[in-house]
């Protein structure tokens, strides 16, 4: 008897060991997440991120984990850019040069990088065309675009969002124009785009855009989204050197521009239309790269400055240029004024038709 009440004691004694031994153990996995920890994993989540990185100086925007693109400001560019371009399925469709080692690529006009918006008149300074290769005693005719401040940034699922501030100096230093530019990144399966909504104040005085046809939304593309040509030209070669090709390589060169009017290949150069697709392939990926107009900007709808080389431009303010001197607009903007720009960049790995761009311009212009 005295053995069995030992027993029984020593129960309470066996179920509360368990409960020690247990009890921290299973607190411990249930431990709430911190506000800080949410918040990342909220943030890892996101589709669409802006990667800021001050000491490179750019934003790189990545969509699922890879390179879209980025916004460049370097001190060497003379106007911060977007670049490079790659398509859903990993393309690149902007031209290298000069940023990159490249091979088999066009060496003109080193000022035609990336994505960038300027112009190549504004009151009598060339910004379009100003690069560092332009000669010491001469950039006392060219304008500088100077990346000042990123003013927001935000990630997203759906769209990634940013805002910037430049402004358009003058050889002297004065300020002609400030600049607040937000870009709006966008994604589908096997469709990317990009907005840019550009303002321009005139702070100091009065401004003058005078007709001119270098402008103003450009992008130098890849060899091959050019159109072909038998024009000798200068490319660099396998060590990256310029070289004069006498005879060119057409292997792979297949774009072709159509515009919203029906009209194709160079023949789109100094037309008017809503949009422009630059079409190619690159492998087996089948390519579209469009710029879209708006029909809130001057100069509505815009003339394009598309070139077969790879200068792919849409420029509203070049009227008299592209008309043979029948219409001009010389937009001007007085002291304290102010002009908006909005178009719309689609970067897709597949062919975009007529009827699909003209109902994807029909809901941007209602954005």
């Amino acid at each position: 008897m005295k053995k069995t009440i030992q027993k029984i004691m020593a129960w309470p004694f066996l179920l509360i060991v368990p409960i020690l031994f247990f009890g921290p153990i299973s607190c411990k996995q249930k431990k709430p997440e911190t506000a800080d920890q949410l918040d990342l994993k909220t943030t890892k989540e996101k589709r669409i991120q802006l990667i800021r990185d001050d000491a490179e100086k750019k934003v790189s925007v990545m969509i699922d984990g890879k390179l879209f693109t980025a916004y460049r400001y370097p001190k060497n560019i003379k106007k911060p850019i977007l670049y490079p371009l790659i398509t859903p399925a990993g393309s690149k469709v902007t031209r290298k040069y000069p940023l990159e080692p490249s091979v088999g690529e066009r060496v003109d006009h080193p000022h035609q990088v990336g994505v960038w918006f300027n112009y190549g008149n504004v009151n009598g300074l060339d910004f379009w065309n100003n690069s560092d290769s332009i000669k010491v005693e001469k950039r006392n005719l060219y304008g500088t675009i100077i990346h000042k401040n990123i003013l927001e940034m935000e990630d997203g699922d759906d769209q990634g969002l940013l805002k910037v501030a430049m402004d358009w100096i003058s050889p002297k230093g004065e300020v002609l124009l400030t600049e607040n530019t937000t870009f709006i990144f966008r994604r589908t399966e096997a469709e990317y785009s990009i907005d840019r909504i550009t303002n321009l104040g005139a702070p100091n005085g009065e401004v003058l855009f005078k007709d001119n046809k270098e402008g103003v939304l450009g992008i130098r593309v890849a060899r091959e989204l050019e159109h072909p040509s038998d024009k000798p030209d200068i490319f660099t070669d396998t060590n990256g050197l310029p070289t004069a090709v006498p005879v060119l390589n057409n292997d792979g060169v297949n774009g072709k521009y159509f515009n919203s009017e029906g009209i194709e290949g160079n023949d789109c150069w100094g037309k008017r239309s809503n949009w422009v697709n630059l079409t190619s392939t690159i492998g087996d990926e089948k390519i579209s790269l469009v710029i879209m107009d708006h029909k809130n900007n001057p100069g509505y709808p815009t003339y394009w400055h598309a070139r077969g080389y790879g200068l792919f431009a849409a420029n509203p303010l070049g009227q008299e240029v592209f008309s043979d001197g029948k219409e001009s607009l010389n937009l001007s903007l007085q002291q304290g004024e102010d002009v908006t720009f909005k178009h719309r960049i689609i970067v897709a790995s597949k062919n975009l038709g007529k009827s699909e761009l003209d109902a994807q311009f029909s809901k941007f212009l209602q954005e």
